[in-house]
């Protein structure tokens, strides 16, 4: 692996701290390695380091088989500021989202960020205004979909506590074993209906009424949301699809900027063009984000997604023509 200026190491150690600092249990060796892209026994030297400036870090006890090195009985709070461009990456999204309560409560975060800095607030304050007038975002126009805070704080601490959430959905009353929830231009809640089984939905969390935090408590299992979301276009869930896209030589820079999944693998061929290459389900979504690139974007596989985008083209032709 290259190796780093120093300034990079130091700067590493100081983030070391902070990231150790931020889990429960601590952090192995391995995970040290993953996040700074070093070696096991570079890792090893940047935990040593970290140990000779602070004595506190010691071994965590944990369930699992791993040694995970933390911070006992101490904070590094003192040491950690947030800088003006980390305050705007918060503030950005804020301005973004069209959840008028989730942007409430972002605002409110801002808010105790700066108070951490209170000394540097002057400053800090300028430069926030320095990046907002120079980065700009395009409005969308969508629904705004209302959800209370109430409801995002009974399916969070659900989703921590392995409680089930009692409501209403398209007028049925549920018990529903929440599990997580996916943000996109909606919110979805990633759950189990009690009554159901074991098969997992995806509800539209602003169509639940009444929620309702119980006592009765669930096993997710060894449900991982990522891996979840990993294997979708978007959110819809269905069969795995083995997609193969085509972009044209007129598009094929734009696209290897483009990240369209976490499993794809990009090929740019001969003639120019860019071939993408994706394990995901969720035909609909893979349909309509294909029909943004115009005809530059070509289905090569699989053959029935490709028939089914034919099928949707001509039936939004026919309905355009009548």
């Amino acid at each position: 692996m290259e190796e780093k200026p120093r300034y990079s190491r130091i700067s590493d150690i100081l983030d070391l701290a902070i990231f150790m600092s931020s889990r429960i249990q601590g952090v192995t060796i391995s995970e040290i390695a993953q996040r700074y892209n070093v070696s096991r026994r570079t890792a090893e030297r940047m935990r040593d380091s970290l140990i000779c400036i602070f004595p506190q870090v010691d071994e965590i006890e944990t369930e699992d088989n791993q040694k995970h090195w933390g911070f006992i009985n101490y904070s590094i709070a003192n040491l950690i500021s947030f800088s003006p461009k980390e305050l705007v990456n918060i503030e950005q999204y804020q301005r973004r989202t069209t959840n008028k309560e989730l942007k409430e409560e972002l605002s409110k975060t801002v808010e105790k960020m700066k108070s951490l800095n209170k000394k540097n607030i002057n400053k800090i304050e300028d430069n926030v205004e320095l990046f907002m007038q120079t980065e700009g975002y395009a409005v969308r126009q969508m629904p705004q979909y209302k959800i209370s805070l109430d409801s995002l704080q009974i399916i969070r601490d659900a989703v921590q506590h392995s409680k089930m959430v009692e409501g209403i959905y398209h007028g049925k009353k549920r018990l529903i074993e929440p599990l997580g929830m996916i943000y996109g231009s909606k919110i979805y809640l990633i759950a189990r209906e009690k009554k159901k089984g074991k098969e997992i939905y995806n509800y539209l969390l602003h169509k639940f009424e009444d929620m309702k935090l119980t006592d009765k408590t669930f096993d997710r299992g060894d449900f991982d949301l990522q891996e979840y979301t990993n294997k979708s276009f978007g959110v819809y869930h269905g069969k795995i699809l083995n997609v193969k896209l085509s972009f044209s030589p007129e598009l094929a820079t734009e696209a290897s900027q483009f990240n369209f999944h976490p499993t794809q693998k990009i090929k740019k061929e001969k003639d120019g063009s860019l071939t993408v290459k994706f394990k995901a389900s969720g035909n609909k979504e893979i349909i309509w984000h294909v029909f943004k690139w115009g005809s530059g974007c070509k289905i090569l596989a699989p053959v029935e997604l490709r028939d089914e985008y034919k099928k949707y083209l001509e039936e939004s032709l026919i309905n355009y023509s009548s």
